[in-house]
């Protein structure tokens, strides 16, 4: 079995401020900095034998926050970035109501609006995913540094395949917030927990961000 640690980047300036990120690239705030470095800390119990991030800066960075912790260096993929939304991305919510009013009734991340990513290709992403970690690092333990939309996708075309876009997605993933899942060679998968961030928790001050935004 190969076990994939999914990790979700740090706050960033623009998840501070609700802003729509998707592929734009904004740094990590000091909130988020805090963040990574805790994550990174718990996880240098657990024994790795690669890491991956998304090639974006907050993501970059917080798997460096990683590392620090492990004898590995960080390999950028870009098929861990978020999802791509095009042309709302910089946008804050309210100003996407106003552009977009359709979208207070859909899913922002599969909306079909001109220039965000189609579905067809978050699911080869994810079909790609399952593919390299599997043959790669057939019984290894990974970590994935992410995003929360893409995230909560693939753990979704985990429980139904190409299908995914027809459900509800139930999960919702907070910055840092780690998820682990086993994938067999076959690509059956095991999710044995998901958005675990007791490591927020500084001797009952909580270091979480108050704001979810992709």
């Amino acid at each position: 079995m190969t076990t994939i640690y999914f990790i979700r980047h740090g706050q960033s300036e623009a998840n501070s401020k609700g802003i729509i990120q998707g592929h734009a690239d904004f740094p990590l705030s000091d909130l988020g900095v805090q963040q990574a470095e805790l994550a990174g800390k718990w996880l240098a119990n657990v024994e790795l034998d690669a890491i991956y991030a998304s090639d974006l800066g907050r993501a970059m960075v917080t798997a460096d926050h990683i590392a620090v912790h492990q004898d590995l260096k960080v390999q950028s993929w870009p098929r861990l970035r978020e999802v791509g939304l095009g042309p709302l991305e910089g946008k804050t919510r309210e100003e996407m109501a106003i552009d977009y009013p359709q979208l207070k009734a859909e899913a922002l991340l599969t909306s079909g609006i001109q220039g965000t990513e189609p579905v067809e290709n978050l699911t080869e992403r994810c079909a790609h995913l399952v593919e390299k970690m599997t043959h790669t690092h057939p019984d290894g333990s990974i970590a994935a540094v992410s995003h929360g939309g893409f995230i909560g996708i693939f753990l979704t075309y985990m429980i139904a395949g190409t299908d995914w876009y027809k459900m509800n997605r139930p999960f919702m993933i907070g910055n840092t917030g780690i998820t682990k899942v086993s994938l067999s060679q076959t690509g059956k998968a095991e999710i044995h927990y998901t958005n675990r961030t007791e490591h927020l928790d500084i001797e009952g001050n909580l270091l979480h961000s108050s704001t979810i935004a992709y």
